[in-house]
């Protein structure tokens, strides 16, 4: 779902200059939180815009958006003001946080021609995955915020309803993936998200539609799984790509998927990457967001 700000909002954010934000551990302080709910609250049609986003992820067959911030980009740039307003935005939905102490609140994902090209920072194709599948607590929300696009023109996001994949899915496969059998990556030096799970199973839920779909097409290359096991996260796979959706963010485009619904990855980048200037390539910021209280209790 597009969600268009309004130009009364418009307008009177450009003129709106937010606070630095502060933080406590990893999660945004709760005073900062407040303190942004208060400024953008006293704005026309911040409340009416911030509803509208809320129901577009939590709606039952809803589960993601992309708030089109591009002209509050062309006015402020992309630096602390204008991260300060997606971040109040962000806020809006759950408490956002960095599950990463080597990181910033926001993460830059650039692209790195040297990368495993199937990375986020690759120039390949990002297959369906979920972020922090092998944590207890993943965060809720992942969110990126486009600053520039491929000037090549490739790249689209893709996006994928879980659940409905799952749905697609025989009785014996989904009885599969609802066994605790599956482990992908490492877990090292993490914050807020538990404790590493492993094995998981994909289906993490108590009944149907419900729960995370913890799945990532790359353990299928890189965990040794079991055959019948491998050939339903496969099933699941080929689903999830059947059911996908593609788009190309924009420059000051915010997309924010939940996902306990949608998992999410992109297409390849245009050939000829090598030749793009390092300041001109594809440039997102990454922002998790864990929904309920934000004391990283279960760090």
């Amino acid at each position: 779902m597009f969600i268009d700000i309004p130009s009364e909002l418009e307008a009177a954010l450009t003129d709106r200059s937010l606070p630095p934000w502060e933080l406590d551990g990893s999660f945004l302080a709760q005073s900062t939180m407040e303190e942004y709910r208060t400024e953008l609250a006293a704005t026309p049609r911040f409340e009416e815009t911030a509803a509208t986003l809320r129901h577009a992820l939590t709606v039952e067959d809803g589960g993601c958006a992309v708030l089109r911030l591009g002209n509050l980009a062309k006015a402020l740039g992309s630096g602390d003001r204008f991260r300060r307003l997606a971040t109040a935005f962000a806020s809006e939905m759950a408490v956002p946080f960095s599950p990463f102490p080597r990181w910033p609140l926001w993460k830059d994902i650039g692209v790195k021609v040297d990368k495993d090209p199937g990375k986020s920072s690759g120039i390949g194709y990002n297959a369906f995955h979920m972020d922090l599948v092998n944590a207890t607590r993943p965060p809720e929300y992942t969110t990126l915020l486009c600053v520039r696009p491929d000037p090549a023109g490739g790249g689209p996001s893709i996006l994928s309803n879980a659940h409905a994949a799952v749905a697609r899915l025989s009785e014996n496969s989904r009885a599969l993936l609802a066994e605790t059998a599956y482990h992908y990556g490492t877990f090292f030096d993490l914050h807020g998200v538990g404790e590493e799970y492993k094995p998981f199973p994909i289906l993490d839920g108590s009944g149907p539609g419900e729960g995370f779909v913890r799945f990532t097409a790359k353990m299928l290359e890189r965990s040794q799984l079991g055959q019948a096991h491998a050939e339903a996260a496969r099933e699941l796979a080929e689903e999830l790509v059947r059911g996908q959706v593609s788009f190309m963010l924009q420059p000051g485009d915010y997309l924010i998927v939940n996902q306990r619904r949608f998992l999410h990855g992109r297409e390849a980048l245009h050939s000829g990457q090598e030749t793009v200037p390092v300041a001109d390539r594809r440039l997102l910021l990454q922002l998790f967001l864990r929904a309920g209280a934000g004391d990283g209790s279960a760090a």
